[in-house]
């Protein structure tokens, strides 16, 4: 689905800021405003409109608070924050040492932060032990009563952040009287950016301290905890469930049955080879020469090395491998809704193999598509539509455990 923009990755990205408008995290107008300073691939474009809008939008959020109005503030901030975030997006030449991806995702983070203390509905920043460390959260619930609710976890993927939680799941779950409890976890967000923390393929050593910290909360029900998993996070929290039992539902949007076969389909025979023979000085020529070209690759392949914590284009191809629910899929037992999109560019035909993969498992696969306008990776631009679809499933399946 194009929108705005030729290049694919641009108009993805432009796309997901304007479907967050359903939770008002955007304002059509102004995406529209802000996307026709942009050229095509223009990425230095593409930071300083976006952050532009970002700060002329926070502006009025704050001059709204200012005044007392309350809405009118919480409503230009979470704006604001969304902004902020798809600012950031394509900062990724050397995003650790690069002070405009740190102060743009302080901003996002401050932004949201204060928005979500004027929300109708309770929302708790806190911190997950993990491992040492702490990982940052935001627990949404329903109304303040305590009554024990059923949760749903939200776990990002390759590239969202703690935010984006509250359009991505949280909005849509609290109006159906589920909390959610949101994190970033290694290799996200400001896990990645403030502690030095990459991803890992294990991430049941990730999901098990946020189910350990999510019973111990008396709003929780801690028999109807589902788990969410958005982007790479369909993969992310499959394999976890793989190894803990307290999950009673899991949703993955999109199914991800190996994440190394989203790099290993787009790659030439032997451009493969030389990967695999760790030929890197040739491979990284060859996959640089390529992302000069085309944007989605170049963004990939930095982003990646970037939250992986690796050095080259060509070992991340190779960490990569690591992430894939081969042998251990049949240890899924809990109920699981695979979401698929019929134009996925990242993940096409992988939920189709979740699906195959879970004998053990009761599953429901659902095909969104391109003419109802959900056909994109993770259904952007049609939020309402995938929720209703999870959160329908959701009803029904834990209604019946």
């Amino acid at each position: 689905m194009k929108f705005l923009f030729d290049d694919e990755s641009f108009s993805f990205e432009a796309l997901r800021a304007a479907g967050f408008a359903a939770y008002g995290g955007a304002d059509l107008g102004e995406v529209l405003a802000t996307g026709a300073k942009i050229d095509d691939g223009d990425e230095a474009a593409w930071h300083a409109s976006w952050k532009a809008t970002a700060e002329r939008v926070e502006d009025i959020g704050r001059k709204a608070l200012a005044a007392g109005h309350e809405v009118s503030a919480r409503e230009a901030l979470l704006r604001a924050s969304n902004y902020y975030r798809t600012a950031e997006f394509y900062l990724r030449e050397h995003p650790a040492t690069d002070p405009e991806v740190t102060e743009l995702s302080r901003r996002s983070h401050d932004t949201f932060a204060e928005a979500a203390a004027l929300l109708d509905t309770p929302v708790e920043a806190v911190e997950i032990p993990y491992e040492g460390t702490t990982l940052p959260g935001y627990l949404f619930l329903v109304d303040g009563s305590g009554t024990p609710r059923p949760t749903v976890v939200y776990n990002s993927g390759y590239d969202s952040t703690l935010e984006e939680a509250y359009f991505a799941l949280a909005a849509a779950a609290l109006r159906r009287g589920y909390n959610v409890l949101a994190f970033d976890g290694p290799g996200q967000g400001a896990t990645l950016r403030r502690r030095q923390l990459v991803f890992r393929p294990d991430w049941e050593a990730v999901i098990t301290p946020v189910i350990d910290y999510a019973v111990r909360r008396p709003e929780v029900d801690d028999q109807r905890i589902s788990v969410f998993g958005y982007s790479l996070g369909g993969y992310l929290v499959a394999r976890a469930a793989a190894f803990e039992p307290r999950i009673a539902a899991l949703i993955l949007d999109d199914g991800v049955h190996d994440f190394h076969a989203a790099f290993d389909r787009s790659l030439p025979p032997m451009l493969t080879e030389w990967i695999n023979d760790e030929r890197d000085d040739v491979a990284d020529a060859v996959m640089g020469l390529i992302a000069s070209q085309v944007t989605q690759v170049r963004w990939a392949l930095n982003n990646g090395k970037w939250t992986l914590g690796v050095g080259s284009a060509a070992a991340l191809v190779r960490r990569s491998r690591d992430y894939t629910l081969t042998g251990i899929a049949d240890r899924i037992t809990a109920p699981t809704l695979i979401m698929d999109a019929e134009n996925d560019q990242f993940f096409r035909g992988q939920p189709q193999e979740v699906q195959a993969a879970l004998v053990n498992a009761d599953t429901t696969l659902v095909t969104l598509t391109e003419a109802e306008g959900a056909g994109e990776h993770c259904h952007m631009g049609a939020m309402g539509r995938s929720h209703q679809v999870m959160f329908d499933w959701l009803d029904e399946t834990l209604a019946t455990a």
